[in-house]
């Protein structure tokens, strides 16, 4: 029991540590998803040159998403005309390049991680982008819209689905701050938290009982320490094979991720560890339901080898630069609430979710909660009026 309560208490207080950036993260999201609407990416994405591709990027990282329902999402955007590359690439943007994966890798690991995030990500997509121009066979583009079109269920599928962007017209700012635009805001916000809440939870979980239960020298021992050539050529090829192994994607991979780097891993094996949260067994499973077995086998293939050239890159150029930071810095919050400024920053942040969470359940905010993991034909669209 003492050994749980320790695992335990270890995972409250990396929660603890880190509510304010996602309340931040998801409330930047939401208020972007608020007033752009899906159609409108849509039409950005028909093909996969550069400047398509970094359009994808900009606004998968705008549109934040947990991992199961960015992969929903790249599948309605790929049947609706977009191009196959750029909504990989919309895809993984949505997930890896986002500001509140940022923020908590600053507050647990070093702003170099956050560095490391938003520039391995781009050259991830870069390097994914090249290897499907090389060997992705139309035919199998072919072969994976027809099986998109059979519709057949993953998960999220009526998040994904739903556009709760504003309709009325205006500047940016007049649609954001009307009625229906503090509503939209409300109802992305809430529903991405229902959205990633499993995935967090069960992340953070897990990284507690690794904390507490797994000896700081079997870490050693499997990630070469003390060997620093073969820890870095080892890292970004065993990361994204941990992350599989996980099944925890999303921002939940983030405090395993400090787990892993305060046991040894290498700088690029994090990244890569991070980077591979679109490619966990579960959804790898709804690859094969959207794109069909080939093309699941496919994006595993190409996907893992962008994430190890990625976390390579990044390992060899911020070691070049001496930017990797010393992993004694990492900290696995272990004190708890204390009156500090993440108490302070939590309970500001705490009182703007709780007023955002009233105005969703005033509007028809429950509904929603029943439909988002249903159907994307009985999914709702648009937000509702205040």
């Amino acid at each position: 029991m003492p050994a749980v309560l320790h695992a335990l208490s270890l995972t409250g207080s990396m929660t603890w540590e880190i509510t304010w950036a996602l309340i931040l993260g998801f409330a930047l999201s939401a208020v972007v998803q608020a007033v752009v609407r899906k159609s409108t990416v849509v039409a950005l994405l028909g093909d996969d040159r550069p400047r398509t591709l970094a359009l994808a990027a900009g606004l998968g990282a705008a549109s934040s998403s947990c991992s199961y329902a960015a992969v929903a999402l790249a599948r309605s955007l790929f049947l609706k005309g977009a191009n196959f590359t750029a909504a990989m690439a919309f895809e993984i943007a949505s997930t890896n390049l986002v500001v509140e994966l940022g923020i908590i890798l600053a507050l647990l690991m070093g702003w170099q991680f956050t560095l490391a995030e938003f520039v391995g990500g781009p050259i991830m997509i870069v390097v994914l982008a090249v290897l499907l121009r090389l060997f992705l066979h139309p035919g199998l583009v072919r072969a994976a819209r027809a099986q998109a079109a059979r519709g057949l269920a993953g998960s999220m599928e009526g998040h994904a689905a739903m556009d709760m962007s504003v309709r009325r017209p205006g500047s940016f700012v007049r649609r954001l701050l009307s009625p229906e635009g503090v509503t939209a805001t409300a109802h992305v916000f809430v529903m991405e938290w229902a959205a990633i809440l499993r995935d967090l939870v069960v992340g953070l979980l897990i990284a507690g009982a690794i904390a507490a239960w797994v000896p700081d020298t079997f870490w050693r021992s499997f990630f070469f320490e003390g060997h620093p050539l073969a820890a870095k050529l080892w890292g970004p090829v065993i990361g994204p094979l941990v992350a599989m192994a996980s099944f925890v994607c999303s921002i939940g991979n983030v405090p395993l991720a400090v787990v892993l780097w305060k046991g040894g891993i290498s700088f690029g094996g994090v990244v890569a560890f991070v980077f591979a949260d679109l490619l966990i067994l579960p959804i790898l499973t709804i690859y094969r339901r959207y794109y069909g077995g080939r093309m699941a086998l496919f994006l595993l293939g190409t996907f893992y080898a962008a994430i190890v050239i990625a976390g390579y890159v990044v390992e060899f150029v911020f070691g070049g630069l001496g930017l990797i930071p010393d992993q004694a810095h990492a900290r696995i919050p272990r004190e708890g609430v204390a009156w500090n400024y993440t108490t302070w920053l939590n309970l500001a942040f705490l009182v703007l979710a709780a007023a955002l969470l009233v105005r969703f359940l005033r509007t028809g905010g429950r509904q929603m909660l029943r439909m988002m993991g249903g159907a994307p034909s009985r999914s709702r669209s648009g937000a509702e009026d205040s």
